[in-house]
């Protein structure tokens, strides 16, 4: 009994460490809860190129935290591709929403996610990106989960985001500690991590663990991970993200 109580203890401080982060963010006011979607921030940030002024491919990765009380847990994450000569951009992301969840589609690509502001993830231009593009479009019309869609621990919108960027050699993108569903791997538990710089053993994206140089060393409780980056010092934290340097945004 004793035995059961110190375990059944030692789990409530590990979740309350782990919602810690999410809390804070809460109780902060860092994230909106009391608006309607429809009156929240859309604009552009400026930061993705014009395409009407750059004629070069374009392939860049944004993210943003996610809509209502599930940013103080995550980000929302999604890939823009400009082929040359274009004049707009297309968007591909899983929407939870939607059935199939895969959507690709003329839009802003820089723009904010329900009035939260996007951080470019990863920036690919001319050649590299012009050689990316299909293979991007190919890897999401053959998403295996397009029909599913799961909040915790995934299949979600960064899971989708993560098989694509494995099923596009050359493609390499760090995704940040708050993209919840990253690590939920497809097919078996063992794969390279989306940066190619290192691997990670997941189990359904409970539980699992990273090493790589770009991310770090990461580790995943209950979907939530926490862990710590050497080559660019940072502690990285459930809910709160990068405490530290920011992360490299990787392109070429």
């Amino acid at each position: 009994m004793r035995m059961l109580l110190r375990w059944m203890l030692s789990l409530v401080a590990l979740l309350a460490l782990l919602l810690a982060g999410p809390v804070w963010i809460l109780a902060s006011n860092q994230v909106v809860t009391d608006a309607h979607w429809s009156s929240l921030d859309r604009s552009s940030a400026g930061i993705a190129p014009d395409p009407t002024e750059n004629l070069e491919a374009v392939v860049q990765v944004y993210s943003a935290r996610a809509y209502n009380w599930r940013g103080a847990f995550g980000e929302h994450i999604w890939i823009a591709t400009k082929a040359e000569n274009a004049d707009s951009y297309r968007l591909h992301q899983v929407l939870s929403w939607r059935r199939p969840t895969v959507v690709s589609s003329i839009d802003t690509p820089d723009r904010a996610w329900f009035g939260n502001p996007p951080t470019l993830l990863a920036d690919y231009r001319g050649d590299a990106a012009a050689q990316l593009i299909p293979q991007i479009e190919v890897a999401a019309v053959n998403y295996p989960q397009a029909e599913l869609y799961r909040i915790w621990p995934g299949p979600n919108s960064n899971s989708f985001i993560a098989w694509v960027i494995r099923e596009v050699p050359g493609f390499e993108v760090s995704l940040p500690v708050t993209a919840i569903g990253k690590d939920y791997i497809f097919n078996g538990v063992f794969a390279a991590v989306p940066s190619g710089t290192g691997y990670q053993l997941s189990f359904g994206g409970v539980a699992g663990i990273m090493l790589a140089l770009e991310e770090g060393l990461e580790l995943n409780l209950l979907g939530l991970s926490f862990g710590i980056d050497v080559m660019r010092p940072a502690l990285k934290l459930p809910g709160i993200g990068r405490l530290g340097m920011s992360a490299k945004v990787l392109g070429g």
